[in-house]
């Protein structure tokens, strides 16, 4: 069921625009005794999770008893971030997710299923697990808050994913991204309907049903000046809701390049990118855009760590990103990497295959750091003084020296590709995967 449908490539949402929608669209649900949110966390700030939680705190007061950041395998958000995202929301109403702990099985997405959708690529069976809290907790009301855009694992990100992802446990999280990683990165980007996508929603409509979710998607993009504009929300408890969002993400976040990108250069926030894990989306959002032998230069002054928990950072260090060859056989022969398969499939999404090069400028990561997991390296002090970001504009830019770049300024916000290599189709499944 539809509750609200809003949006254009044109329009621009105000907190009013906002708060009118949503609080319309919860007077038709009825007044509620124990609500639970779940917005995303600070690797998602643009999205306007952080004011729209703050208006549920508005609407409901104190039937908002939970507020539970769909993080995922990310690290914990800190007070800080608490407290520039989510504002006058309090903070002890605020729970932390633990991928591998604490978490509720409530069934199994059969092998058979999973080969079926991933053309035989995998076939094991994939447990959807999720935080007890959002199982157990009793809640006669779960608004899943997050932002449509195009993603690397599931093709278009958030609804059932905010959930099952983000408040998911180890297995859901390694094998869904690793069947995402075994399809193939560039056949999923852009689109709404793809193997990860059908194995969450066959999980949600099998055996979660019972749960009173509530989806709030929002769609953001950039206005003519650069500035980040509220494009679109969208409400409802059904994929439908999801649908309409993913055809006007598409419509505001895929940016189609005349030709083959020589050389690419991507500005990392370091508020928001303190690892490669998240950072690489400077890589998965741009690769099909970057011409054979072209260079990407990531602009990473936040960046101080591989992975976003000391597990996964050793993993990274350990293996690298070395081709997607490299890392299968890595995960036939090491048991470790076999059981930590996000893992496996970062290094696969963040490999170029030889095709092109990644030039990581980060702040507290050494040469031989970067270099010892397979990327270039260049000092980020240097970089910083030939592509200072103040004076670039999103798109093509020739510097003083003439040479040309393309310039990306939020990689999280969007996806980039040339058409050779990607072909263009509308947002709902209207077409087999």
């Amino acid at each position: 069921m539809i509750l609200h449908s809003q949006g254009s490539p044109t329009d621009r949402l105000s907190r009013g625009d906002l708060q009118a929608a949503l609080h319309s669209a919860l007077d038709k649900l009825g007044r509620k005794k124990r609500v639970l949110a779940i917005p995303p966390d600070f690797s998602r700030l643009h999205s306007q999770a952080g004011p729209l939680t703050e208006l549920v705190r508005d609407y409901y007061g104190d039937q908002l008893t939970d507020v539970l950041p769909a993080i995922g395998t990310h690290a914990p958000m800190t007070e800080d971030e608490l407290r520039v995202m989510f504002g006058t929301v309090p903070r002890r109403l605020f729970r932390n997710h633990d991928w591998r702990r604490g978490l509720t099985t409530l069934g199994v997405v059969p092998p058979s299923f999973v080969a079926e959708v991933s053309e035989g690529r995998v076939d094991y069976d994939i447990p959807m697990q999720i935080d007890t809290l959002v199982a157990e907790g009793k809640h006669d009301l779960i608004i899943s808050i997050g932002q449509v855009v195009p993603h690397e694992v599931i093709g278009m990100a958030n609804q059932s994913k905010n959930v099952f992802v983000g408040t998911g446990g180890e297995d859901v999280i390694n094998k869904t991204h690793f069947l995402g990683a075994a399809y193939g990165m560039e056949r999923i980007m852009g689109r709404a309907d793809t193997p990860v996508r059908r194995v969450l929603t066959y999980g949600a409509e099998k055996f979660a049903g019972h749960l009173p979710i509530l989806y709030v998607l929002t769609v953001v993009g950039k206005d003519s000046q650069g500035a980040l504009v509220l494009r679109g929300l969208f409400i409802g408890d059904d994929i439908e809701c999801f649908y309409r969002a993913a055809e006007l993400s598409l419509q505001v976040n895929f940016e189609l390049v005349e030709q083959p990108l020589a050389r690419v250069v991507v500005y990392l926030d370091p508020a928001e990118f303190k690892s490669t894990w998240l950072g690489n989306k400077s890589i998965y959002r741009t690769r099909m855009a970057i011409a054979d032998g072209g260079e990407l230069v990531v602009l990473a002054p936040g960046v101080s760590r591989f992975g976003e928990d000391a597990a996964i950072d050793r993993l990274i260090r350990t293996f690298g990103y070395r081709g997607t060859p490299a890392v299968l056989d890595q995960v036939r022969t090491h048991e470790e990497l076999r059981h930590n398969l996000s893992a496996a499939a970062h290094l696969i999404h963040g490999s170029t295959e030889e095709r092109f090069t990644v030039t990581y400028c980060p702040g507290s990561l050494t040469r031989q750091e970067v270099e010892g997991v397979n990327f270039r390296y260049a000092d980020p002090g240097e970089m910083m003084r030939r592509y200072p970001p103040a004076m670039l504009r999103d798109g093509i830019n020739v510097m003083p020296d003439g040479d040309s770049i393309y310039y990306i300024s939020h990689p999280a916000l969007g996806l980039w590709a040339h058409s050779d290599r990607f072909r263009l189709r509308p947002a709902r499944p209207d077409t087999p995967v």
